[in-house]
């Protein structure tokens, strides 16, 4: 089954990244001491218990290199396994296979580790009612593969740019003039999804009557988080964000806020310790 993620170019990213790699003079090492027509076995396996993301584009890139190569996933996008789990095996031209590793590895160590991330922070509001969104903070050329791994974590993507909805800051804001004014102009130009950050509980009102959609409820803390719930009363869904962190996030999920987000699950999640280790046929 082909692997396809709307809005994102897997062909393309695998050809860059492998050309990156291999710059104008290809694998001088493998062209050196393996064989030409040597083979491998391998195995891509976890050394750390993860939340598996990005196996079908590790496949990609032996495939680019070696379209014969033989590839059994033994577990999918989305699975918890423990340290140990075996993810992949593979057969094919030695030369290709080793020649991809390090692209393919890479690849599924931070698509891992985000979506690893992810599951840490999904299940600490378990049982809340409050869903875990991701941000704009991503890496630039990989925000598609980014929030793929989120939503492999369990989590739930947030805009994917700037053009599925406005989002109205404290700087568009001091801009406009005032909160109204920012989100009237928005209104007035058809859109139909307009967040509007607010810092302070004399900002809910307003925005709310100017035609806001969703409130970004930024930097509050719980007690004011319930205050701003109890106020917006269902009108429009609420968003709690800004230094949300993992011994932090059940108590502002508990405030009723609809949304909980975090930019630390695509800004800041460690590689996952993924292996693979080959052995000659």
């Amino acid at each position: 089954m082909t692997f396809l993620l709307p809005g994102f170019d897997i062909d393309s990213f695998v050809r860059a990244t492998l050309a990156e790699d291999l710059g104008d003079r290809g694998d001088i090492t493998a062209a050196a001491v393996i064989p030409a027509d040597a083979r491998f076995d391998g195995v891509m396996d976890s050394r750390d218990p993860i939340t598996v993301a990005g196996l079908p584009l590790a496949e990609a890139f032996f495939r680019a290199l070696d379209p014969q190569v033989e590839i059994e996933r033994l577990v999918e996008d989305g699975a918890q396994v423990a340290a140990g789990t075996a993810l992949l095996r593979l057969r094919g031209a030695a030369r290709a296979l080793l020649t991809a590793e390090r692209s393919a590895l890479n690849t599924v160590q931070h698509l891992s580790g985000i979506a690893t991330l992810a599951r840490t922070y999904v299940d600490a509001v378990a049982g809340t009612g409050a869903t875990l969104l991701d941000t704009r903070k991503t890496l630039p050329g990989l925000r598609v593969l980014e929030k793929y791994a989120t939503r492999m974590g369990g989590a739930t993507n947030h805009r994917m740019g700037l053009w599925d909805a406005a989002m109205i800051k404290d700087n568009h804001v001091a801009v406009a003039g005032s909160v109204e004014a920012a989100v009237a102009r928005a209104v007035a130009a058809g859109i139909e999804r307009i967040i509007v950050e607010v810092d302070r509980i004399d900002q809910i009102e307003p925005a709310l009557g100017a035609g806001a959609t969703h409130l970004l409820l930024d930097n509050m803390p719980p007690p004011v988080l319930r205050e701003a719930v109890a106020l917006v009363a269902g009108r429009v869904p609420t968003e709690a964000s800004g230094g949300v962190r993992l011994d932090t996030i059940r108590a502002i999920a508990e405030t009723g806020v609809t949304y909980v987000s975090v930019g630390r699950l695509t800004q800041s999640a460690p590689a996952a310790d993924i292996g693979l280790d080959f052995a000659s046929v």
